[in-house]
This record gives C-alpha cells, structure tokens and sequence, in this order.
C-alpha cells in the first residue's frame, strides 16, 4: 500500500516516467501506467488523493480504462532539440504542440512520458546539460577534516557534505560529526536554508543514512523520505558504482578538496562549529571565484538560473524523527515510548499503529494516516492521556474528582453541595467519597436536579446526608409530600425483647 501512494504522488507531482516511478517504488512501469490511467478516469489531483488511507488508495487504483482516441504524435526530435535552448521548458513546447488542434494532442503528462522515454533511448554516454532549479547533487567529501575534542584532547575526524546546484553548479558545504541518519539530515536542512529554496529532485550517494537497500528495489531511509516529502522534492538514489549518475557531486568534491581541505591542512581545530566558521568563509570565495571558460561565477549563474526557479522552503525546517514498527494496542488503549504512555484512540483496540518520535512531540498512524500526537514528555513511568481517546465511560470516571464534584454540585444547589461535601469530608481520604458521589450523580439522571436538591434538603432536615437516605427519600417520593404530612415515627410496644435504658445503666461493668 505504501508503494501505491508513493506512485500516485510521483505521478501526480511529478514529470517522471511510468519505468523511473516504477524502479523508485519496487513496482512494474505497466502497474504505474495502470495507477495513471485509473486517477486520471477520476480526474483526481494528488492533494485529494493524499487524504485518502491507504485502504481507499488500494480500492483507487484497481482498474484501468483503454484509450480509444487516436491521438496525434509529437515531434519528440524537434523538442529535444528546442530542449537545449536556455529558458525554454517542457511546458511550452506542449503548449506549442496542443494548440493547433487540443483534441487530438496528448495530455502535458502523456507528452512528458514519451519525451523522457525518447531521451533514453539516446547515446548513454553523450553529455546532458541541467535544467534550471531541477536537480541537487549530493555525498560526503572522502577527505575529512580533523579537530582536537578540547574537554579529552581526543583526535576526531569531521565529515564533509556536499551539495551542488545541477545548472549553476553553485556549491554548499557542512561539517558534521557523522555519517549517521541524523546528521544526514541535519545538513540537508542547513543545505535547503542556505540555497533559499528546493529543487524538483535530489541525487544522493546510496550510504545507509539515504537508502537502505538497493536490490532489488530501492528503500529509502524512512527519515530521510519524510524529509523528502516535507520540502515538497524526490530523492533519486545514484545507482551503486555507478559516479557518474552524482558526477556534479563528484566534481564539487574534487573542488571543494583542491580550494578548501587543502588550504585547511596545517589549521589546527578544536570543535565542528570551528571548522563550520572557515569552511563558510572559504566557501563563498569558491562560489564568487570566474569560470575559465564561462562568463561569471558559481553565484552570478545560481541568481541568473537556479534561484528563479527553485521551489520555496517550507515554513520550519524538517525536525529529524525516528520510527517504532508497527505494535498492537492494548486493551488500555495507550502505547509506551521511552518507559512514557501515550494514548491512541480507544476504536482502535487490537490494531496495528506505527509511531514516529521527534525531540518534541510523539505521533501514531494507522493505515498511513495520522490518529494521534501528543507533546513528547520524558517523565518516565507517566501517562500521556487525551480526553477525546477514552471511551465515554473512561472519559466520565476521568472527571470524577472532588473538584469537579463540587463544582457540578454547586450548579444544582446548595443542599446538594452539603450533600457532596459530606460524601468526600466524612470519610478517611476524600478519593474513598469518589464512589458514592457517583450515585449521587446516578440519582440525578433518574430524578432530576430539583427533586435530587428537594431530597437533599430533607436529609439535611432529619440529619442524615448519606447516599442511602438521599435516595430512600427520592424513591419513597417524600419530596412530594409537605411537611406536616411527613411520616412520624411513634414509640414501640413494650414485649420481652425490649430491653429498655434500664438494662444498660443498672448493668455492672465487667
């Protein structure tokens, strides 16, 4: 199911061929041709198909329609060639192609897939200029950059990520500690801020913080694809021994190695943020220094090609999250994340969720959507509990808490106040009054509240607040009555087994 939405999404958002969408997902390109066809029966956008779980995404999919009208074919040798030319994009050449006669022309999607697969079909080894604002070439330098940790006066070894604009070949450069998913991540936000914007995909080196397998399908990190997703972009994974799919990269390490790493190899360094300071400084007399054989610079042509055309970032940067495999929920409905519960709706007793943890907050998805987020707490042992979990009866035994007694009490009267009051001050701890205050509660629902205050004030008469008089009054209707109609009790006979005053105060003690 994950992969049918990954395939609607490429589709839908992207110019990508059934076969590219296809390899990325682990499907067959006739399967994501059938996947295009269906969605396109239905007129559906990806924003509406988003919405959807992943059960509806599987009942979306089945089925496929033929194609009966003839359509009339592009001149996919003349678009390549207008292809070359600066500013002119596949959009224009559609439009160009489609206005003589619209019906009979295939549809921006249709005209798009036949180009690319066009394209392929070329030299392999001939070279391919990048478009605009299209591409990010991204891997690690192999040369590190070492530094003396000053609190153990241990050597360490920086890693160097690159980034590389495809068109302008403007360069990004950061120092992190590791290679490890969360420092991956971490450079890629500071690349995005430092570029102002996102290009349509991303070609990555296939490390295990990016891809987590490769044969035979592509896996992405499951981190690393929510990022993916957060800034609106598609990460195409080089193939493996393959440098010429990241060449741009390969370039940009070469470079950054002559101008930069060289110029820093007798600088002695104590922390990363150190060599963050330098590598910035360096890094823009790299991008500001002329091209031998271009007119400009690294900047001048990202401001003239890239910038304009780049995707705008997202309002936060992507925070790192980890994920937890799916688990069954209990029957308590709440689900433990570092030694800390939290609850998922009670509906969903019995069923699978995954969890995704990020330094502030915690969220459950079922079935690919979001069910459940609470704020991430890390006292251990606790309980993290939303009201709109619990089950009616949970939801109403949560609220039973003097406060709330009191309060629910007052609004019906003040005998009924004394009354509460007496249930939870009359017993050892007030929690042990909780129980009966339940029935009080109880009596109300059956009586209402002005019969339930009028009993409550004829125990307070005869002296007696406790639960059973309450309701002995209610259930003898003695409300009703006034009170020189109200039962007397008269004195009983004298017989044998009455023992009378007597019998105590004449008896000797013991």
């Amino acid at each position: 199911m994950h992969k049918q939405r990954e395939a609607l999404r490429y589709a839908k958002t992207t110019t990508m061929s059934n076969r590219m969408i296809g390899k990325l997902v682990g499907v067959s390109r006739t399967t994501v041709a059938n996947y295009r066809n269906r969605i396109d029966k239905l007129n559906l956008n990806w924003p509406d198909i988003e919405k959807l779980n992943d059960k509806e995404i599987e009942r979306l999919v089945k089925g496929s329609r033929k194609l009966t009208q003839s359509k009339r074919e592009p001149d996919l040798i003349y678009t390549h060639n207008e292809m070359q030319k600066p500013h002119v994009t596949a959009q224009l050449l559609w439009e160009e192609y489609s206005i003589s006669d619209p019906k009979s022309a295939y549809s921006y999607s249709s005209f798009t897939h036949k180009y690319n697969t066009y394209v392929k079909k070329l030299d392999l080894s001939m070279r391919q200029p990048h478009r605009a604002g299209e591409s990010i070439f991204v891997d690690y330098a192999g040369k590190t950059i070492p530094y003396t940790d000053p609190e153990t006066g241990d050597e360490r070894t920086a890693q160097i990520f690159i980034g590389v604009m495809g068109a302008s070949k403007y360069t990004f450069a950061y120092a992190s500690r590791s290679q490890k998913v969360h420092d991956w991540i971490d450079a890629h936000n500071k690349m995005y801020w430092f570029f102002g914007g996102v290009t349509q995909n991303l070609v990555s080196d296939c490390l295990k913080s990016a891809v987590i397998s490769s044969n035979p399908e592509i896996i992405l990190n499951r981190s690393y694809l929510e990022q993916a997703k957060h800034y609106n972009t598609i990460v195409l994974p080089a193939r493996p021994r393959r440098p010429k799919d990241k060449s741009d990269a390969e370039i940009g390490v070469l470079i950054f190695t002559r101008w930069i790493t060289a110029k820093l190899r007798n600088h002695k360094f104590f922390s990363i943020d150190e060599i963050n300071t330098i590598i910035s400084e360096l890094l823009k007399e790299l991008n500001e220094r002329p091209f031998k054989k271009l007119p400009g610079c690294r900047r001048s042509r990202f401001e003239e090609l890239d910038q304009p055309m780049l995707r705008p970032l997202p309002g936060l940067p992507f925070e790192y999250a980890t994920w937890i495999a799916v688990r069954k929920v209990t029957k308590d409905y709440h689900l433990p994340v570092d030694s800390h519960s939290y609850s998922v709706p009670h509906e969903l007793v019995g069923q699978k969720v995954e969890t995704r943890i990020t330094k502030n907050v915690v969220e459950f998805f079922s079935l690919g959507k979001r069910i459940a987020n609470h704020p991430r707490s890390y006292v251990e042992g606790g309980y993290s509990t939303s009201p709109q979990h619990q089950s009616k009866e949970h939801r109403a035994y949560a609220n039973l808490t003097p406060e709330n007694l009191i309060e629910w009490a007052k609004k019906i009267g003040p005998s009924s106040l004394d009354a509460v009051q007496y249930q939870l001050t009359s017993r050892p701890h007030a929690v042990l009054g909780l129980k009966p205050c339940a029935t009080l509660q109880k009596l109300v629902k059956e009586y209402g509240e002005n019969k339930f205050e009028a009993a409550c004030e004829r125990a307070k008469t005869i002296g007696s607040l406790s639960v059973t008089s309450i309701k002995s009054i209610l259930k003898r209707r003695l409300v009703d009555l006034a009170d020189d109609q109200m039962p007397i009790q008269i004195n009983l006979p004298l017989h044998q087994n009455v023992r009378g005053s007597d019998y105590y105060t004449n008896r000797s003690p013991l």
